[in-house]
């Protein structure tokens, strides 16, 4: 029997725990299935199983193989799918999802792109400002900034994000510019109401300074933070990303950079690995291309 099919019967076999029930899932008499792992252990010099007239279990070597086998048959099927055509033809619903403005400014206009280029995919967005469980919420992809904890998911770093402080001209002119942390103090501020928000202030790359700010005005969203800012009425410290088209605009400078803490990666995140379906995989070749080219993330 070709070693590869073999290798199939034994992962199986390994499975099922079963000679008889791996032989119906192949469409196997039991006598072949029990010749292939006979085989199979010839060629390797071991036992790879432990047959009882109850039960079929791996041993020590065989588990090691089994773990070994799962990954040669899964790269084979991934390039056999490769070569019959970019993983298949991208189908179905995706699911994308971002922090709210994050999601607005930069992930909805890849994904309007992106269901251009797939008409047979129909886009679900979901912006939200807090940490989604992709498995237990079915999102097939996620855009993440900060540092991510370990886990079992799939991750692409594309770029990263500051945070910042910042005002308007007509701030400064009126109040002054700060010209170290502890002036911070001593300013109006306008901060954000959200469960990162915190109002000690924390400065440089390893945080050792820190400032306690005492906000005069408290927003339920970054926007609202934002639009007192640019009205010249506060202060406000968001990631850079938030406020790249006013700073282009002239309408808020960033202050303070010498004291910016260590900048935040941003990833791309999907539960699936090397077997995510054609969908997820189509999606992920447009975003990580889209968002490495975008100047506010380098």
């Amino acid at each position: 029997m070709d070693r590869w099919q073999a290798m199939k019967v034994f992962v199986k076999v390994a499975q099922a725990e079963s000679f008889a029930d791996a032989g119906r899932q192949l469409h196997m008499s039991p006598p072949a299935v029990t010749r292939a792992v006979s085989e199979l252990e010839d060629i390797i010099g071991t036992r790879l199983l432990t047959r009882t007239t109850r039960s079929v279990k791996l041993t020590e070597a065989g588990a090691r193989y089994f773990a070994d086998c799962q990954r040669l048959l899964a790269d084979l099927a991934e390039a056999e799918a490769a070569a019959a055509g970019a993983y298949g033809k991208p189908t179905g619903t995706l699911t994308v999802t971002a922090s709210v403005l994050f999601g607005k400014m930069f992930v909805l206009p890849i994904l309007t792109e992106y269901l251009d280029l797939y008409p047979d995919v129909i886009g679900r967005s979901l912006f939200v400002d807090r940490l989604v469980s992709i498995v237990d919420e079915g999102v097939d992809v996620a855009i993440r900034i900060g540092h991510l904890p370990d886990s079992g998911l799939a991750a692409i770093r594309v770029g990263q994000v500051k945070r910042v402080i910042c005002g308007s001209p007509k701030y400064f002119e009126k109040f002054g510019v700060p010209s170290a942390p502890a002036d911070l103090a001593h300013h109006r501020i306008a901060t954000i109401t959200s469960a990162w928000s915190s109002l000690e202030w924390r400065f440089g790359v390893e945080q050792k300074t820190s400032v306690h700010v005492n906000p005069r005005l408290f927003c339920n969203t970054n926007e609202a933070a934002i639009a007192a800012a640019v009205q010249g009425w506060a202060l406000v410290r968001v990631l850079s990303y938030q406020i790249a088209p006013h700073l282009e605009s002239g309408e808020l400078q960033t202050i303070l950079p010498e004291h910016d803490e260590e900048a935040l990666p941003i990833h791309i995140v999907h539960p699936d690995g090397r077997q995510a379906p054609a969908k997820v995989r189509s999606f992920i070749d447009l975003a990580v291309d889209r968002l490495r080219a975008n100047g506010h993330f380098n």
